[in-house]
């Protein structure tokens, strides 16, 4: 019988946020973009890529990386879990322009922050960053595959890569720093489990 986030459950009681599917989607995920960030980063930071050297193969794994980043997505829709959090996450309510006004006037009240599994914050951090690394994979290839595409074509692409990489290392900061911040949501996603405290103190919305 599943545990609801409103009633009442014994201290250390834990409740499944993630499946396995879910976790590995999210570990893969995290990896192929530490790799794309660290790759990007001793490409354009001269004193990194004066330490590291050999950029043509630098420029390859960054490449492989980029191209495989979907991967992890496109695998986990065979997972029905994971497939039902993506609907989720789709969802904008009005609970959900209540979390985010309390966001911006730092109320910390639970009352004043409804959410269910996912918060306002994190459906808008995952539909940008869905975004984006389409925008960067499309680019990635119009710079890539320089022979199909106009050379106006190639400049545009450079100058929204260089810069949307920029802007993606600035929120995937703000992401592990939220991250860092909340150690039970951590464990969530190392583990799949949340105590039952954390859930109805974070997610009173959200049914387990």
């Amino acid at each position: 019988m599943s545990l609801r986030a409103d009633t009442p459950a014994p201290a250390g009681t834990r409740v499944r946020r993630f499946t396995r599917a879910e976790r590995w989607v999210h570990r893969t995920t995290a990896a192929l973009m530490g790799v794309c960030v660290v790759t990007a980063a001793c490409l354009y930071v001269p004193p990194l890529a004066e330490l590291v050297g050999r950029r043509e193969l630098v420029v390859r794994v960054h490449e492989c990386a980029g191209l495989a980043l979907p991967a992890p997505v496109l695998l986990g829709l065979a997972s029905r879990a994971f497939r039902a959090d993506l609907r989720l996450l789709d969802r904008f309510g009005p609970h959900d322009r209540l979390w985010l006004r309390a966001a911006l006037y730092r109320d910390k009240r639970r009352s004043s922050r409804p959410a269910g599994k996912f918060n306002a914050g994190q459906k808008i951090y995952a539909a940008w960053i869905a975004g984006a690394g389409l925008v960067m994979l499309g680019t990635g290839l119009m710079m890539w595959f320089t022979h199909l595409t106009p050379l106006a074509w190639r400049t545009g692409a450079t100058f929204v890569h260089d810069w949307l990489a920029l802007t993606i290392g600035i929120v995937l900061a703000g992401h592990i720093g939220m991250a860092l911040g909340d150690p039970e949501a951590r464990r969530g996603l190392r583990t799949g489990l949340v105590t039952h405290a954390w859930a109805a103190d974070e997610h009173p919305l959200w049914r387990p």
